[in-house]
């Protein structure tokens, strides 16, 4: 078996706990340092990197109307949008770099978090602000997955890094394990379930 590894970034994972630790949306340099952190680690000392992908769905598009007050909202014009785009649009020109994007759907809106622990609290009425856009992405996970397998049927490499802190792959963990591929996972110092790192091999 090859004396390679490969890094594959769970991006909605990624994103949310590098904005919350840098209060703003990560930028590709902030990204590309969090691999090469991964790279520098003593355990892939003698390994040579195969590639590092990233998995995201692309921003969201399209003009959503506000349940309060009907004033459309167009995603496409938003600052999540422009910093997502931009993300994904710099590293997949980053060298080493393969983006795979899933799928997004519009959902209209939601409650937002502050707004539903805010009205746990104290009961009142409802207003626009409260509410922000119900976006969901779709196939994200299945394609980390199917990937984990690719690289570990075709003998692609010995050592697989996975930053997330999704369970969910639990069972790609276990197929690649089984062929004989180990099993890194970097959940980025975030809280994550127990089944996550007991079907790892080191836990970075």
């Amino acid at each position: 078996m090859s004396k390679r590894f490969a890094i594959l970034l769970d991006g909605g994972f990624v994103t949310k706990v590098l904005q919350f630790r840098n209060k703003s949306f990560p930028t590709s340099v902030e990204v590309e340092a969090e691999c090469q952190r991964v790279i520098a680690s003593p355990h892939l000392v003698g390994y040579d990197l195969l590639r590092i992908y990233f998995y995201d769905a692309p921003p969201a598009t399209g003009i959503i109307k506000n349940p309060i007050d009907g004033s459309l909202l167009d995603l496409a014009k938003t600052k999540v949008f422009t910093s997502h785009e931009s993300l994904l649009d710099k590293l997949e020109l980053s060298p080493n770099f393969a983006v795979r994007r899933g799928e997004v759907l519009s959902r209209g809106w939601k409650l937002g978090k502050a707004a539903m622990s805010q009205l746990a609290k104290a009961p009142r009425q409802v207003v626009p602000r409260d509410f922000v856009p119900n976006i969901e992405q779709k196939g994200v996970d299945l394609r980390i997955g199917l990937d984990i397998a690719r690289l570990a049927l075709r003998d692609m490499v010995s050592v697989i890094v996975i930053m997330s802190g999704d369970s969910d792959l639990v069972p790609a963990f276990k197929f690649a394990r089984r062929e004989g591929v180990r099993i890194y996972v970097d959940h980025l110092g975030s809280p994550v379930r127990r089944d996550l790192k007991a079907h790892a091999d080191i836990v970075l």
